[in-house]
Order: structure tokens, then sequence, then C-alpha cells
């Protein structure tokens, strides 16, 4: 395992991968976890998390193999292949394999590019480790 070190302190390198998320979902997704900060603090600190440490660029420069809002992704977990398409809460539907941005999967998938791998709690508790094997640009709309 890497470390890092700071000044007289040496811990485990748990850095997560760099993600990449367009201005337009960037906008909406703030709005939405800033309205959740009142009634789900947890669920608005996780995904305003992952904002913060995104870099932002021009919907237009958001390369077609980075999981945005509307993508159609497949991941590998824990031995598992699934696809899913990641959407807005009101579009969630588990068993069609469309995945809310504010479950914890949902808020890990967001801005990863094809390749990449990131580690994530279920809200159990346990820790997971996915890596997004291909990713589907959205439809552009009609």
């Amino acid at each position: 395992m890497r470390t890092i070190r700071e000044g007289t302190i040496t811990r485990p390198d748990t850095a997560r991968p760099g993600i990449v998320i367009g201005a337009a979902d960037e906008d909406r997704l703030a709005r939405l976890a800033n309205a959740l900060v009142g009634s789900k603090p947890d669920l608005a600190e996780d995904l305003l998390g992952e904002l913060a440490r995104a870099r932002l660029v021009s919907d237009g420069a958001v390369p077609d193999t980075t999981v945005r809002m509307g993508s159609t992704l497949t991941y590998e977990s824990e031995g598992r292949t699934r696809r899913v398409t990641l959407v807005y809460p009101t579009e969630a539907d588990i068993a069609a394999g469309r995945v809310s941005v504010l479950t914890p999967i949902g808020t890990a998938l967001i801005g990863l590019s094809q390749g990449q791998s990131i580690d994530w709690t279920a809200r159990d508790g346990r820790r997971h480790r996915l890596t997004v094997v291909s990713v589907e640009p959205p439809a552009a709309p009609a």
C-alpha cells in the first residue's frame, strides 16, 4: 500500500480517483444537494463532497467515457457485472437498472471514467469496490 507523508504523520493513500463533471450536471446536482442539507444532511454532504473534488469542465468537454447524469454504464464489483443508468431521484427504478445519484453507489459513480475504480460504503456500512468497465453517454435530448 502506498503512503502519503504529511509532516510527521504517515497515512495510507486513500485518495479517490480524479473525476470530471460537466457544468450543467454540476449546477443541477449542487442545487439538489443544497436542497437536502436540512432534511438529509448525510446525502447532501456526500454529493457536495464529490462535486467539490471534481474537475469542472464545459459540457462539451466531458469525455464520452465519463459517467454523467443519464449515462448507461457497466461496472464490476465483487465478481459481479452490472449494467445501470445513472439518474436523478425521481427517475430511479432499481428493477429497471436506473440508479439514483443520491444512493451511495450513484454518488460514487458520478464523474468516474472507464477503467477507474473506487471504494464506496453502502448504507449498511459495508465497504465495496467497483470498477467502471464501459460507459455509454446519455442519449441526446429529443
